[in-house]
């Protein structure tokens, strides 16, 4: 496994990871928007072949988990765990004091994942997620860094 720093040209293999693993991931068009100064996207790495990614949105002080994605066959191997560490560590080296983010309600793992590694929760945002059947919640959770 090996952790990069993105460029542009791997929106449309992110894309792909989304839509494998997200039931409404971002376009690839917003994928794309995420390559700019304010954004950094990480990726990482199996047998040289994208499996993950995570984008950190950062202004000023303030940091945001805008997604964290791993591909479906290669989750619940610890690659989630290694982007979300490299997000938290990139979000202090650029002097970043808090890092929020938004998950399903319904993603059970994602919400113990950040929670393991010291989010709190902060609450919630009604109908925030599209869904099969109409919307669920946002769970907000912030990590003071």
């Amino acid at each position: 496994m090996k952790l990069v720093v993105l460029s542009g040209n791997c929106s449309s293999e992110m894309a792909l990871i989304a839509a494998s693993a997200h039931s409404h991931p971002m376009s690839e068009s917003t994928i794309e928007s995420c390559f700019g100064d304010l954004y950094t996207c990480i990726g990482i790495y199996q047998d040289d072949a994208l499996c993950g990614f995570a984008i950190l949105h950062q202004i000023f002080e303030d940091a945001t988990l805008m997604d964290i994605c791993v591909e479906p066959v290669h989750q619940g191997k610890g690659y989630g765990k290694a982007l979300l560490d490299n997000v938290i560590s990139l979000a202090r080296r650029k002097d970043a004091e808090v890092l929020m983010l938004e998950v399903r309600e319904s993603a059970a793992g994602a919400q113990a994942l950040y929670l393991r590694a010291g989010f709190e929760r902060l609450g919630n945002r009604k109908g925030y997620y599209r869904t099969e059947d109409g919307t669920e919640d946002a769970i907000l959770m912030s990590l003071s860094l």
